[in-house]
């Protein structure tokens, strides 16, 4: 069984995996993150981390998120991975994601939820540092505006939302930023509030990008649920045995988790896709097959996601 899925995984499923890249590397913004998994028979020892890459992009009814494993965690692999891309991309704080936007000149946009995460840590390990606090009310803030732009019905334009974002969101940024700056020579740099403090200015040119860029959330949460699943399943399997099986989960979990993200059951999805890949000889055929083309060919089938709402899209 595990020999089907490697060669599912790893050979017969990549025209579908080479199409979802070609199409997230269109895409004006992408979301990226990492994270480790072990293989044990690989050139490195069997205890080493080794690294699945996730990309996420898209807007709604065309999501893609995609699964790349690497042993490495360089800067070589994202630069790989986003090779002749020329949008927005958007990370945490890992400083090879900042060779890369470098090198392939492409603005870069941070995640101001790790910020907020290392102000909550140094709140809770000293209540009575009320600094801590005054930080997170400046994220909530921000948190808030971008909530009451999400919400609104119909959906906010472009040109709106850059423009309640300059009225609302940049003033509580200017704020935010000289408060910050008047705070960092106070603290100790190793204290967690030092940390959180001086990690934001670091971030702090990434952070402000969306409020030019309309597309561009506050923070790279998109990718991190994307990435949940694996993280969950990891603590059940464990490892990969081999390379080859890793590939293999990362085209398999690349297919699940888009299926996931475009409101398609995911079983439904592979037994449909495996039942007529074989057929699959041209171009048009294999593009017939992407999730969202899928779902506008059978409309009625059971492919589509019950209206759940803990079946909610990643």
């Amino acid at each position: 069984m595990a020999g089907w899925m490697i060669k599912l995984g790893g050979t017969h499923v990549v025209p579908i995996i080479n199409l979802l890249n070609e199409t997230l590397l269109e895409a004006p913004l992408i979301h990226c993150d990492e994270t480790h998994l072990q293989v044990l028979k690989s050139d490195k020892a069997p205890t080493a981390d080794h690294w699945m890459w996730v990309r996420a992009a898209g807007p709604p009814g065309r999501r893609i998120i995609l699964f790349d494993y690497d042993a490495s965690r360089s800067g070589a692999v994202p630069l790989r991975l986003l090779q002749g891309y020329r949008g927005i991309l958007l990370t945490d704080g890992y400083e090879a994601y900042g060779k890369v936007t470098t090198t392939l000149q492409i603005v870069h946009a941070g995640c101001l939820a790790h910020s907020r995460r290392k102000f909550e840590e140094a709140r809770k390990a000293s209540a009575a540092d009320g600094q801590a606090r005054v930080a997170l009310e400046f994220i909530r803030e921000l948190y808030r505006i971008e909530r009451s732009l999400t919400e609104r019905q119909p959906p906010c334009e472009p040109a709106e939302r850059l423009r309640v974002r300059a009225e609302r969101s940049a003033p509580v940024t200017e704020q935010f930023h000289a408060w910050l700056e008047a705070l960092a020579p106070k603290v100790l740099p190793q204290s967690l509030l030092g940390k959180a403090v001086y990690y934001t200015l670091g971030q702090w040119p990434k952070l402000t990008v969306f409020l030019t860029h309309a597309d561009v959330p506050l923070d790279n949460n998109r990718c991190e649920n994307a990435i949940r699943p694996f993280v969950i399943g990891r603590k059940g399997w464990m490892f990969s045995d081999t390379v080859p099986g890793a590939v293999a989960s990362a085209n398999l979990y690349s297919l699940v988790e888009t299926a996931k993200a475009n409101a398609i059951e995911p079983h439904a999805y592979l037994s449909y896709l495996f039942a007529r890949l074989p057929l699959a000889s041209t171009v048009e055929d294999f593009e017939a097959l992407l999730p969202w083309n899928v779902k506008a060919a059978a409309p009625t089938t059971r492919l589509h996601r019950q209206a759940d709402p803990r079946a909610a899209v990643v």
